[in-house]
């Protein structure tokens, strides 16, 4: 096969023109900030959030103590790339998340990214028919 200088130039011309793939920006950086409050009395300060999907999150769940408080969001955690998760100064890179337990007071940091639309109930164990259930609308 005979290459010509004119198919060179033009298959150098289209990766001119076409251009390199790029990302706009890091996914990574600047999250939106979600918090969630589990109080002594059973309630709790939010029952429901709305989140886009590839959006970038970073979910502060706070207990005031009174009671051991196992929050579980499975199908949430199944649909979605957690990138860490802090308690205090501890930094976790989970490859996957069940379940985050707080046996007192305490603060828990989620950084994640939703990756496929739906409802998704999370709610503390043994207290959900106490109504400390909610959910979140992935769009």
């Amino acid at each position: 096969m005979k290459i010509s200088l004119k198919m060179i130039v033009a298959v150098f011309g289209l990766f001119a023109f076409v251009g390199p793939a790029s990302a706009e920006g890091n996914l990574a950086s600047r999250p939106t900030g979600l918090e969630l409050t589990l109080n002594p009395d059973l309630s709790m300060s939010n029952y429901e959030y709305e989140l886009e999907t590839g959006k970038y999150y970073r979910w502060d769940i706070t207990s005031m103590g009174g009671d051991e408080f196992l929050l579980l969001a499975p199908d949430l955690w199944r649909n979605s790339w957690i990138n860490q998760v802090a308690i205090g100064e501890l930094e976790v890179k989970p490859m996957g998340l069940y379940g985050l337990e707080f046996d007192d007071e305490g603060q828990v940091r989620i950084w994640f990214v939703p990756i496929r639309p739906g409802n998704y109930e999370f709610y503390i164990d043994g207290h959900k028919e106490r109504g400390m259930v909610g959910t979140f609308i992935v769009r």
